[in-house]
């Protein structure tokens, strides 16, 4: 079986690696060099592939040393001779099993929107302004973590409660790998706490929802002008009062699918529209990609969950300090860390079980 396996492998290296070159010759060709669209497409292509390329040359080259051992062990008439290209086999065995593994991994399907900006939706669910309080930390908290990754954030819808809360609020994140780093945050974040306005001390549990949308392109998700209703209206704040003067605030209607955005942080309706498009194009782009992967009847499910909103993925316990994400069953006393932005620890944990539930799907 294992043999099996490998062969296909090296098939798929060797398909691959041919690909490789012949990217790498197209871009020395004068052609192609004066089109730079063409050139720059190449270019992504070869550099997405190099990396597999360089570790099945690294993978060939052990292959050869292995063999080299094998000689001397069955030729060599010496017994130091013979002592050391076993010693040689067993480390080469250890490094060739790590290399095997690497390779594997590479040639993972990857997510084409892993390398995509992001929309990212928190709103405050069962809890009222408990809730509300939390939903702003978890804003608060993303855009902690970007910004440490050297991201750019930017508000672009928001409603927020009398107390400092936020019933929902939309931000828009850019950076590469956006996605592939904080797609695994979509579902129902618990929070357990003693609210400020508690006076017995008793804990109260609260929900708060997150949808991490890939930002969708226009050469994607094409709207007709025709399916939309645009309605202006003046902006309100807390309580409803009016905080604009004048109609700078925009709800944009999708008719085919009835889906509605609003937005009006800002001062400027050409602004608050182009806000809202941005939103409307990432929904419309996932519920086409829902419907596709409905579609396919071998869709797989991940062990990090379906990403379902409805999902409880993670629980944020304050009187014990703790954070425990029941896809993966991980808990971390590092409450006070994590809502400072430092997800690393998680993400990488909920990104490598994906990762072996991928290989074993694979398998």
């Amino acid at each position: 079986m294992r043999v099996t396996s490998m062969l296909q492998l090296r098939e798929r290296l060797d398909a691959i690696e041919q690909r490789s070159a012949e990217i790498l010759l197209q871009m020395s060709d004068s052609a192609v060099i004066s089109d730079q669209t063409r050139f720059q497409r190449l270019a992504k292509a070869y550099a997405e592939l190099e990396p597999v390329v360089e570790a099945y040359q690294r993978y060939r080259k052990l292959l050869r040393s292995v063999e080299e051992a094998k000689t001397l062990l069955h030729d060599g008439s010496d017994d130091d001779v013979r002592e050391l290209a076993e010693a040689e086999l067993e480390e080469l065995g250890i490094k060739r099993e790590k290399l095997e593994e690497e390779l594997t991994l590479l040639l993972l399907p990857r997510d084409p929107a892993d390398e995509k900006n992001i929309i990212v939706e928190v709103r405050a669910g069962a809890g009222g302004d408990e809730a509300a309080l939390f939903a702003a930390e978890l804003v608060r908290m993303y855009s902690r973590y970007a910004e440490l990754h050297g991201w750019k954030v930017e508000m672009l819808s928001s409603s927020q409660t009398g107390v400092g809360g936020v019933k929902e609020a939309i931000l828009s994140i850019e950076g590469r790998g956006a996605y592939s780093r904080l797609k695994f945050e979509s579902g129902v974040h618990r929070v357990q706490r003693v609210p400020v306005t508690e006076s017995s001390g008793r804990i109260h549990t609260s929900t708060v929802t997150v949808a991490v949308l890939p930002e969708a392109e226009d050469v994607e998700i094409q709207i007709d002008p025709k399916d939309l209703r645009i309605d202006v209206f003046r902006s309100t704040g807390p309580g409803g009062q009016s905080v604009n003067t004048t109609d700078s605030a925009v709800r944009i209607t999708h008719l085919p699918t009835g889906m509605v955005v609003s937005c009006q942080d800002e001062k400027s309706q050409h602004k608050n529209r182009a806000k809202g498009m941005k939103v409307l194009r990432a929904r419309l782009l996932e519920a086409a990609t829902a419907q596709q992967a409905a579609e396919i009847s071998q869709a797989r499910r991940l062990q990090v969950g379906t990403g379902d909103r409805s999902e409880r993925i993670r629980t944020y316990n304050f009187p014990q300090g703790r954070v425990t994400d029941h896809r993966i069953g991980l808990t971390l006393h590092s409450l006070p860390r994590i809502l400072e932005g430092e997800l690393e620890e998680l993400i990488g944990a909920l990104a490598a079980s994906d990762q072996a539930a991928r290989l074993k799907a694979l398998v």
